[in-house]
């Protein structure tokens, strides 16, 4: 296993000076959290720029609160009322991709990735393209352009640090040795709000139950995921492309208590694990202060309070996206991003009550047999190819979506 880059960037800020970040995203689930550890930097941080995907008014408030020079909204319907809530504060108003782009591109030591969705993929690359130390939270960045971003990042020095408590964990497990001496890492899984239910129970689960996680809070995409396990066959993809790892030595355990977040084993059996509270302010304050530590508002452990932690093996059978991952990541080549686009689609029609919830690894299974009908899964090059691929993915889902959801009701 190939390391991806670890080393902290030379920075020429004079020693104590505040140092420059960035947070794409802010006013969403994870921007919020790093948003919340800002303004507990205590001088620490001076904020560069922050953009939102349309809630001007939000981001107005934060970008006043951290008192950033640089605003971007990725709507350009929402600039007007961006442009006014900011007139008078000396801060640069700006929206669509490419200032989003602009925003990534600023001269910030430090960049939250956190846009969600493929709308993030050029202004990450962006970041990725001058170097930067780079919390890394977008998850298209990997699933649907993988090699392609980690190359860039590679080859211009720029550190990824991955945001996502799980990848975190092993980021930080992997520490306590030699990659070469690496024998597999282990991903957990809360099994979600169904981990218990009956197969023929979760054919009829509504969305109200499904949005219903044990432990963590997110939005309620990433939540359906969780409760499809979706979010684990992303995240063995993920970790395939951070850590270079092959797919043989990626496992998925299921520990409902959500305290270990990963584990790496090494090859004289030793296992190191990552433990805390499932508060996505840890791994972010780990992103933020790294290669140092600082103080985190997070609740700290008390494991002879919590008392027990279990583990369970996936079930494959109610939980078919564990099985999905292991074939796109044997595929390769364009059969990720398909499978990312197919689930977005099968989580919004799943919402908006249009299919079951069991419906929605079906629609995946099927975007993908159909995808390789075609022939339509060579690895993309580009950004634009990535973007053509998943456009293309979304419009056979859509095409598919009515005959999954008859065969799911």
């Amino acid at each position: 296993m190939d390391a991806p880059s670890l080393q902290p960037q030379s920075e020429s800020r004079p020693a104590g000076s505040p140092r420059s970040v960035t947070v794409l995203g802010a006013t969403g689930s994870v921007g919020k959290s790093t948003v919340d550890l800002l303004k507990r930097g205590n001088g620490q941080y001076r904020v560069e720029a922050v953009t939102a995907h349309r809630n001007a008014a939000e981001l107005a408030q934060i970008a006043c609160e951290l008192g950033a020079r640089f605003a971007a909204v990725a709507d350009p319907s929402a600039y007007d009322e961006l442009k006014r809530a900011l007139s008078g504060t000396g801060i640069e108003a700006a929206s669509g991709e490419s200032a989003l782009i602009e925003a990534a591109a600023r001269p910030a030591e430090w960049v939250m990735a956190a846009i969600s969705g493929s709308v993030g993929l050029r202004p990450t690359l962006a970041a990725a393209q001058r170097g930067a130390a780079m919390a890394l939270a977008n998850k298209e960045c990997l699933v649907c352009a993988g090699g392609m971003f980690m190359r860039t990042a590679a080859s211009m020095g720029a550190t990824v640090l991955p945001v996502d408590s799980e990848h975190n964990a092993i980021f930080q497990a992997l520490c306590a040795g030699p990659r070469e001496d690496v024998s597999r890492i282990v991903i957990t899984a809360s099994g979600g709000p169904f981990r218990t239910w009956t197969l023929e129970g979760m054919r009829t689960a509504t969305v109200e139950q499904a949005l219903k996680h044990p432990n963590w809070s997110m939005g309620p995409k990433i939540t359906i995921d969780s409760a499809t396990m979706m979010n684990k066959c992303l995240e063995l993809i993920e970790a395939h492309h951070l850590f270079a790892v092959a797919p043989s030595e990626l496992a998925v355990l299921v520990h409902p208590q959500s305290i270990i977040h990963g584990m790496v084993e090494f090859r004289d059996g030793s296992v190191v694990a990552q433990l805390g509270s499932p508060d996505m302010r840890i791994p972010i304050a780990h992103c933020l202060a790294w290669p140092a530590r600082i103080d985190g508002p997070a609740a700290k452990l008390d494991l002879a309070k919590l008392g027990n932690l279990t583990f369970e093996a996936p079930d494959l059978v109610r939980f078919p996206a564990l099985g999905l991952a292991r074939r796109v990541l044997e595929t390769g080549g364009a059969a990720p991003t398909i499978l990312n686009a197919a689930n977005e689609i099968g989580v919004a029609a799943f919402i908006g009550k249009k299919l079951g919830f069991c419906g929605i690894a079906g629609l995946v299974e099927a975007t993908l047999d159909a995808a390789e009908r075609r022939n339509a899964v060579d690895e993309p090059q580009t950004v634009d190819e990535a973007l053509a691929v998943d456009h293309m993915a979304r419009s056979l889902a859509q095409e598919l979506l009515p005959e999954i959801a008859a065969k799911a009701s």
